[in-house]
């Protein structure tokens, strides 16, 4: 299979810088709520980068995103930060850089759950998790499993040809079903549809966003739902998924 790197159309181009290094900057952001195990997760993509011809910078907070002339020659944030906070001027700094061309990515709660505090970033990013119902309260054992639901995800007729989504059918998984508020400026890829059951206080299916883009400015943005585990990030059809959206919210590097 080729690498999803070389079979999407990548965003704006970047000049190379003035010492003639032509390699694409990645700035991996990870930290936050340790549940989603940040380390182990951007862990799974950091080689996937590198071996497409990123340097990768990564850090353990936001605050690269207060530095201009770093984030100039940045063509890709992959954030995994669950819940935490975020300074003003670390969001306008980030805000910028996506607005000039620079790419953000993420999965979960690591981009949508982020800096709960800052309503601007949910602006940017364009869906907020809401909850992850768990199951019913007659199957609960008092565990982290109570809020893994059997649940399928299922592509947009609009991306049978995205090239993030192409050749993906619809797919189950047993892990968290993200409850996603979002805007109509988001590019909807994947739903999936929360189902009425017995004792639920909601009256009729809510279907949410799953996988998304967005375009900001120069910039692209992707977001993808599922990810609360590593074996979630394992599974087939999430990590070509992923691996695809960083390489299609990546900035070319023009020659």
């Amino acid at each position: 299979m080729p690498s999803p790197f070389e079979a999407t159309t990548p965003g704006p181009g970047r000049t190379r810088d003035p010492d003639g290094h032509g390699a694409r900057r990645a700035l991996v952001v990870r930290g936050g709520w340790e549940g989603h195990q940040p380390v182990e997760a951007t862990d799974m993509f950091i080689p996937h980068l590198a071996e497409n011809g990123f340097v990768v910078d990564v850090h353990d907070s936001p605050a690269p995103y207060a530095d201009p002339e770093l984030m100039a020659q940045v063509d890709l944030v992959v954030q995994c930060v669950t819940m935490s906070s975020i300074t003003g001027d670390q969001f306008t700094g980030l805000r910028a850089a996506v607005a000039a061309g620079t790419g953000l990515a993420g999965w979960h709660g690591g981009i949508a759950d982020s800096y709960r505090e800052c309503s601007d970033y949910l602006h940017l990013v364009g869906g907020q998790f809401a909850c992850h119902p768990p199951k019913p309260e007659a199957e609960r054992i008092g565990e982290e499993s109570d809020n893994f639901v059997r649940h399928t995800i299922n592509p947009t007729p609009d991306a049978a040809d995205h090239p993030i989504m192409a050749g993906v059918g619809d797919f189950e998984l047993t892990t968290e079903q993200y409850w996603v508020l979002a805007d109509d400026y988001v590019d909807v890829l994947a739903t999936t549809t929360q189902r009425v059951r017995d004792g639920d206080p909601w009256h009729r299916e809510v279907t949410s966003p799953a996988i998304w883009t967005r375009q900001w400015g120069k910039g692209r943005i992707f977001v993808a739902t599922p990810g609360h585990s590593l074996d979630v990030l394992r599974h087939p059809d999430v990590n070509l998924i992923i691996r695809r959206g960083l390489a299609w919210a990546a900035r070319e590097l023009a020659a």
